[in-house]
């Protein structure tokens, strides 16, 4: 992040760029071979295969579709292209997305509370906390690994739980075993409090009020959770606020921790978050990302057992569209 940056702004992020790393990539390893008249019109997919076997068919695949194949010294074209006797192949074998995906990257966390087993921060929207993907570097696990040692020994480099990319506020991390194992027991025992803020479209009819039904894999929409029979156990309490023009600001009390549960829970209630194109959001009050933000979070020490408290402001983007609500 820039000197200067407001830390809850998106990093800035060049997957190409070497000075966003901890150091430059290596140099690649280069194959090169000559078409026997034993494989003359054999396709260019299966020669690559027989040049790098130790790699992935998909994986060379996109190495020919990025540019990292030659036939004569120019791009390789298509998979199913046929080679001719005497012509000159040459690969460049870069490394997969995902096995640079755990290389330490160094960027700034705005740091709540550390010692040698605990770390709390808060998390900016647009930061994805985990490697998957489409995100196999520029993560919240690229930057631990750069933050301490010891990350690299840590089961997803101490990550416990996970916010959305577009979700910003306070989690938490382990930083050494013990803390990691004692975390997620905690989490599994749900004595570890989430407190969030959300706004939300549609005006509920109660004032307080619970959400209990199970989440699982939308079974239409792959990349969606839904509230489905046969799901995990999920419970979510929601507090209103304040109301206005149809918009109601919520706080919502996580009891389980399943993926996107606010997101689906409020939407399956007919109120979805602003700006959640996922699940029927749209923007509204200058919102261009989902309205969610991880305000409080209670524990107990991993090691200690000493009760911590810890909280933060929402970015302001969401403070912004917060105050139109409120007041």
């Amino acid at each position: 992040m820039q000197e200067g940056a407001d830390y809850r702004e998106p990093p800035p992020f060049d997957p190409e760029g070497e000075d966003s790393l901890t150091g430059p990539e290596p140099t690649p390893e280069v194959r090169c071979a000559v078409v026997t008249n034993a494989q003359h019109g054999e396709r260019l997919d299966k020669l690559l295969v027989a040049l790098a076997p130790e790699f992935s068919r998909s994986h060379l695949q996109h190495l020919l579709e990025r540019g990292h194949v030659q036939v004569d010294g120019v791009a390789g074209g298509a998979a199913s292209r046929r080679l001719k006797g005497g012509q000159q192949l040459q690969l460049e074998l870069v490394p997969t997305d995902e096995s640079r995906a755990f290389r330490p990257q160094a960027m700034a966390l705005h740091i709540l509370f550390e010692d040698e087993h605990l770390l709390v921060l808060d998390k900016p929207a647009g930061l994805v906390v985990h490697p998957a993907p489409g995100h196999w570097s520029g993560t919240l696990l690229n930057g631990l690994l750069a933050h301490h040692a010891l990350a690299a020994q840590l089961p997803r480099a101490g990550i416990v739980h996970r916010l959305d990319k577009d979700t910003s506020g306070v989690m938490m991390v382990g930083k050494s075993l013990p803390a990691v194992t004692a975390l997620v027991r905690d989490i599994a025992a749900r004595v570890v409090s989430r407190r969030y803020l959300a706004l939300a479209h549609s005006l509920p009819l109660q004032a307080e009020f619970s959400v209990e039904a199970p989440i699982g894999r939308d079974p239409a929409v792959r990349v969606r959770m839904a509230v489905v029979a046969g799901g995990k156990p999920a419970r979510t309490d929601v507090q209103v606020l304040a109301t206005h023009e149809g918009v109601a600001a919520l706080r919502c009390t996580l009891h389980t921790g399943r993926t996107h549960q606010i997101r689906v829970h409020l939407a399956s209630r007919g109120h979805p978050l602003l700006a959640d194109a996922l699940y029927g959001g749209k923007p509204l009050l200058g919102l261009q990302r989902q309205a969610l933000h991880a305000a409080e979070l209670s524990l107990a020490h991993p090691i200690s057992r000493v009760p911590l408290a810890f909280s933060c402001a929402p970015p302001a983007d969401f403070q912004q569209a917060w105050q139109q609500v409120t007041g």
